[in-house]
Parts: structure tokens; C-alpha cells; sequence
């Protein structure tokens, strides 16, 4: 069977399906969501760090004028003063957003990924600014990520666009899964859609740095669905995490899934967001290049190339311009550390191995996060004469997860540039 025989059903439309999971700081472009919107599927655009995609996107200058506002406090330990202007937040979001949806074709949707552990100095403003701002600016449905996100219905539930805007919620667990439906039934809302992610993801990971290996996405994925039966609930579960074929999906579907959700693969297509030297340095890595670390500050395991920059060379933080893991005090867990290194007397060389600066690491792409089978990209595409591998297009690889066999992956047609 291929995955194209399957059709992923959202309030009565049918999807194919593939979504294409959103990947920050842009890597999850608004091109990338928008092929796979096109093609039938569903694709995800990022709000991480919106203020500065923004700036990237459409030559706003959101960015440079909070950081020259709050210049003061740039040597400060402290930044409880440095806030986002949630008006200005707003019009971030609403022209990232807007300007996606606007050029949007096809039959598919587009989603965006909203991730709660952006605390962003005020927690439950910013989160509210981020989700009401996305309604309104015509967002077809909101996957709500990193984070049990108990309070994100009620901070949303008098927006006019609460029930027609489709939402997902993202668990490793049934135990997750039942927490966030005991808070959303306060508001009489269940999600339109369950994201299972296993451990194999990229990323920030749902999971216990210490056991981690001990799961594995199939696992949990039956379990929700056992428990969403138990509980006579029929809400679409889609699996992420690991899914690198067509087949790979079938299986799911096969077993009671409703749809994947697919990311590595895509990282390296010609609409990613990534630069081009970093998808090859994707292609070129190996499996034991691949490592899952405590370094971000948000507390949680993360999935991560090992040469990654952002490990070997640690940088003033940047919380006046960027500052999206600030806690509702102003602190970070970085941010703590590189002024305990100050303190010792440390020269402008500061190397701090516990923590990275993932603000600024992400915003230049230095932080090269990756699913667990980034190694096997390379067998996915052509090796050209330089010794560089052929760049994809999201339609090539979209296509091959929707009409692939028995876990084979087409190769690309060789451009004539590269013939």
C-alpha cells in the first residue's frame, strides 16, 4: 500500500496524509508550508523568534529597535525590564501569518507551531499575543508544542476565531495527553488533532535525558490510541519522530493513525530555510555525529548535530534584541551562567559547556538541530562530482512519502547543471 491511498480527515476535509512539522527559526518556511498546502498535505510555519523572522521576511526592524531601546541593560545580570511591545509582537505574528496564508494554493492547510516554553519574559502575555495574533490573521489551524500548554485554550477562548481555527496539542505520553484534556475540558474544547513524538525526533524532546532510549514511537502511539478508544474519543493521532518513508507511514495509518508528521526530510529541500553549507554538513553527517543534549535552556533534552557552532563557542547573550527563553523574572539558565563566568573574572573568552545561548544559536543558525535519521539524507538525493550532494525540492520528497513502496526512497532527477 502507499500512503496515498490514505486521506487524513479534519471537520469533514479530506488531507493527504503528510504534514510537514515547523521547524525554527524559519527553517519551516513559509515556501515550504506553502508546497506542501499545495500538494494536498499540511505544512507548518514557526512562530519561534517571530520578531526576528519578521525581520528576515519582510525588512522590519523589530529586532534592532528592541535591542536599542533596552540598551541600558545589556551588562545587566537582570532583564526584568526588557519586554516585548506586545502590540508590536502582534504585528509580527499577524504579518508572518497573513503574508503565508495570502499566497496559499491548493487543497492542503497551513498550520503554525506555537511553542510554550518561549517565555519570552512574560509567559502568558506573549503566549496570547502569539495565538490570538495567529487566529486573527487567518491561520488555518495551531499545533501547540513544548509544553503541557495547560492554560492556552482559556488565555484564547474569547477569540472569535477559538472554534473555527483547528488545534493540536504535541505529547510523548498518554500521561501528557490526560493532563491537557482535564484542563481543556474547562473551556469545552478538545484538540482537533494529537501529535504523538517519540524520541527520534529533532530537536527539543518530550523526554527524560536518562531514558529516553527506552521508548520508542509505535509504543506510544498505540497507547494514545488505546486510550483515546477507552475514553470513546475520536480525535486524529498523528505520529512524529523517526517516520523517514512511505512506509514507514503506511505502517502507522495501518495500525489506527490518522496522518504523520515528517521534518529531517525536508530540511534539506531548496525551500528549507536552512543555508546551503548546513544542509550539506546534514547530508555529510553520520550517525554517531548525532547526540541528544542538556544545552538548551529551556530545560529540555535536545537532538543536535555534535558540530554544531553553537557548542564550541559561547556569546554574549543577546536578550535585548532577542530574549525569547527569558523566564517571567528575566533570567535564563545561560544567561546565569555566563554572568557566574563574568564574576570569576573570566576574559572575553568566556567557554560555557553546561548551557548555549539557543536565542542567538538558532536566530544565525548555528544550533543544528536534527531528527536521529539525519545520517541516512544522504542516501536520499545524488552525489554530485564535487563531492557535494544535490539539493531536493519539497515536491520530490513530498511525492515520495505519498506514492513510495516497500520503504524504497526515488532519487531525484540529476539537474542539467549538475549533468
Amino acid at each position: 500500500m502507499k500512503l496515498d491511498d490514505f486521506r487524513l480527515l479534519l471537520r469533514g476535509k479530506e488531507f493527504v496524509p503528510i504534514i510537514i512539522g515547523g521547524m525554527g527559526v524559519n527553517i519551516s518556511t513559509a515556501k515550504l508550508a506553502l508546497e506542501s498546502a499545495r500538494l494536498g498535505g499540511i505544512g507548518h510555519i514557526s512562530d519561534a523568534e517571530v520578531n526576528a523572522v519578521a525581520d528576515q521576511r519582510f525588512g522590519t526592524s523589530f529586532v534592532s529597535n528592541k535591542k536599542a531601546k533596552y540598551s541600558s541593560s545589556q551588562n545587566n545580570r537582570n532583564k526584568a525590564e526588557v519586554q516585548f511591545d506586545l502590540e508590536e509582537l502582534a504585528e509580527a505574528q499577524k504579518m508572518h501569518v497573513s503574508k503565508t496564508m495570502e499566497e496559499k494554493k491548493g487543497t492542503g492547510a497551513i498550520f503554525l507551531n506555537c511553542m510554550e516554553k518561549l517565555t519570552m519574559n512574560n509567559p502568558l502575555g506573549t503566549l496570547k499575543t502569539r495565538l490570538s495574533a495567529a487566529m486573527e490573521a487567518g491561520i488555518d489551524g495551531i499545533t501547540l508544542s513544548a509544553g503541557l500548554h495547560l492554560r492556552s485554550f482559556e488565555l484564547v477562548q474569547d477569540n472569535p476565531r477559538f472554534y473555527d481555527t483547528l488545534f493540536g496539542i504535541i505529547v510523548s505520553s498518554v500521561q501528557a495527553l490526560k493532563i491537557f484534556l482535564q484542563r481543556a475540558s474547562r473551556v469545552g474544547r478538545l484538540p482537533d488533532y494529537i501529535v504523538v513524538e517519540g524520541p527520534l525526533a529533532g530537536g527539543h524532546l518530550g523526554f527524560n535525558i536518562k531514558d529516553w532510549r527506552e521508548f520508542n514511537l509505535k509504543t506510544i502511539t498505540n497507547e494514545v490510541l488505546q486510550f483515546l478508544k477507552n475514553q470513546d474519543l475520536q480525535i486524529p493521532v498523528v505520529p512524529a519522530g523517526g517516520v523517514f518513508t512511505g512506509t514507514d507511514a503506511v505502517e502507522f495509518l495501518q495500525s489506527g493513525a490518522s496522518a504523520v508528521q515528517v521534518a529531517t526530510r525536508f530540511t534539506v529541500t531548496k525551500e528549507s530555510g536552512l543555508p546551503d553549507y548546513v544542509k550539506q554538513r546534514y547530508f555529510q553527517a553520520s550517525e554517531e555525529d548525532v547526540v541528544v543534549n542538556t544545552v538548551s535552556p529551556t530545560g529540555y533534552p535536545m537532538r543536535m548535530l555534535k558540530q554544531s557552532p553553537v557548542l564550541k563557542k559561547s556569546v554574549k547573550p543577546n536578550c535585548e534584541g532577542l530574549g525569547y527563553l527569558l523566564d517571567s523574572k528575566g533570567d535564563c539558565s545561560y544567561l546565569a551562567a555566563y554572568h557566574d563566568e563574568l564574576e570569576k573574572g573570566a576574559n572575553e573568552k568566556i567557554s560555557i559547556m553546561e548551557k548555549v545561548c539557543l536565542c542567538t544559536g538558532m536566530f544565525a543558525f548555528r544550533c543544528w538541530t536534527c531528527g536521529h535519521y539525519v545520517y541516512r539524507l544522504k542516501d536520499t538525493t545524488n552525489k554530485l562530482l564535487d563531492g557535494t550532494y544535490q539539493l531536493l525540492t519539497a515536491e520530490h520528497v513530498f511525492k515520495d512519502y505519498q506514492f513510495s513502496e516497500d520503504h524504497k526512497i526515488r532519487l531525484p532527477e540529476l539537474e542539467l547543471e549538475f549533468a
